[in-house]
């Protein structure tokens, strides 16, 4: 098999009739925010997978017109411009048809024969593009920039092809495991931002036993926690004893990230993974992104390593559709999962709060505030970056903080059993 390796660039698989590649139709507001073909952006391609949330829409009538830049089963999704560039993907047929965005390009396989489309995949995330990669980035001093160009100059060292199946063979299974994983953490975070919304929004605990009922899929001592009356408030009716505050109340420290160096230097010699923006999306279902290791001085680790309890909040970032706030919550599962600290870039602002016990609370209250595009109202910055205007939010927007016990038990809280629980009095299988 290895006599029969080849090192080729993409533009002779191209001459050979073996490659296409391409990049992305570059929409108009106009022609957005209809019910036809989904228009994706860079942003939605995240630690080799494809997160459909928050997904803009062209116009039905404009099908025809967007086809040649949509999806194909087996494309290899590569994102070409900014401090994201080179995140990878794959196009299987679990996924929905989308459009490509210009920030965006695909390797697709026009002779399967001879070229797997499942090797590209994994070639794409491996030593040899990655350095190859690395060198165009340093090439410049613009932002980073994968033309179309770059990647036709791209070489490839091309096994036979039963050595690429194999290769993404065993791949393909490791990925399969990962994926089923990143459900299971997905299905989990929806649960608890169920719970979340049971509890902190509808107060249904409250309701239950000011009815003189048991509160659904809750043993006798959490029960006890809550009230079973209201009390006014300036945000209307809250459970009694609960108040209304603002999150700067529950804050201990704020500080923003740190960016530091690629390499050590004589100052910066602290190896630590930095979280970005285009990594919160997967750490937020699990995962660990594509976090880059950056390296920063021992004073800045000192102050600004994340420990289990605090928040990480993107306050750099958005789109005209999608505000900044998108929030990272520490936990120690994943903290011993790195084996080295874990900081933010300058694009993030690094929260302690006074009681980690809050710290899920809030958590998935900013999350809801994000999901409900109530953080819009936060942004300032009119062209390019958005801002959050971080510390205006924290002062001034009012949230309903529950009793510390109750968020102590909702930090422990199993939302797996509360479902099973509703299911059962709903007289349906869970």
């Amino acid at each position: 098999m290895a006599g029969e390796r080849r090192e080729v660039t993409f533009q002779q698989l191209i001459d050979e009739g073996l490659l296409e590649i391409g990049d992305g139709y570059r929409a108009q507001n106009n022609e957005l925010g209809g019910s036809g073909p989904i228009f994706l952006r860079a942003g939605h391609v995240t630690d080799s997978h494809i997160d459909f949330d928050g997904v803009e829409h062209f116009h039905e009538h404009l099908a025809d017109k967007v086809r040649s830049k949509m999806s194909k089963i087996g494309d290899t999704i590569i994102t070409t411009k900014g401090n994201s560039t080179g995140r990878t993907s794959f196009v299987t047929d679990r996924l929905l048809p989308f459009v490509y965005s210009p920030h965006l390009s695909y390797w697709r396989s026009r002779a399967p024969e001879k070229l797997f489309s499942g090797f590209l995949r994994y070639w794409s995330q491996g030593v040899e593009f990655i350095e190859q990669l690395s060198a165009m980035k340093v090439s410049t001093d613009m932002a980073p920039y994968l033309s179309l160009t770059d990647q036709r100059r791209l070489s490839i060292t091309l096994p036979s092809l039963a050595e690429q199946k194999a290769i993404a063979g065993v791949l393909g299974a490791l990925d399969d495991k990962i994926e089923l994983n990143r459900r299971m953490n997905a299905t989990l975070e929806s649960m608890a931002r169920a719970l979340f919304q049971s509890w902190f929004v509808d107060f249904d605990p409250v309701r239950a036993k000011l009815d003189g009922r048991q509160p659904v899929g809750m043993d006798e001592a959490t029960a006890a926690l809550f009230p079973n009356s209201f009390q006014d408030s300036e945000l209307g009716p809250i459970p009694k004893g609960w108040r209304v505050a603002v999150l700067d109340e529950l804050i201990k420290f704020v500080i923003g990230g740190d960016w530091g160096a690629t390499a050590p230097t004589d100052d910066e010699t602290i190896s630590c993974y930095c979280i970005r923006g285009a990594d919160i999306p997967s750490l937020q279902s699990g995962g660990v992104g594509k976090m880059p290791t950056r390296f920063l001085k021992r004073s800045s680790v000192e102050k600004r390593k994340l420990e289990h309890g605090d928040l990480a909040i993107e306050i750099s970032g958005g789109s005209p559709t999608q505000s900044t706030g998108r929030p990272v919550l520490a936990s120690d599962a994943l903290l011993q999962s790195l084996g080295r600290p874990l900081v933010a870039s300058n694009f993030c602002r690094i929260v302690k709060l006074k009681s980690p016990a809050h710290s899920k609370f809030v958590y998935l209250w900013l999350r809801r505030l994000y999901d409900t595009g109530e953080l819009l109202q936060f942004e300032n910055g009119t062209t390019g970056i958005k801002n959050f205007a971080f510390v205006i939010f924290s002062e001034r927007y009012l949230l309903v903080v529950p009793d510390l016990r109750v968020s102590e038990a909702f930090d422990r809280a199993d939302p797996t059993r509360l479902a099973a629980a509703e299911a059962a009095e709903r007289g349906v299988e869970c």
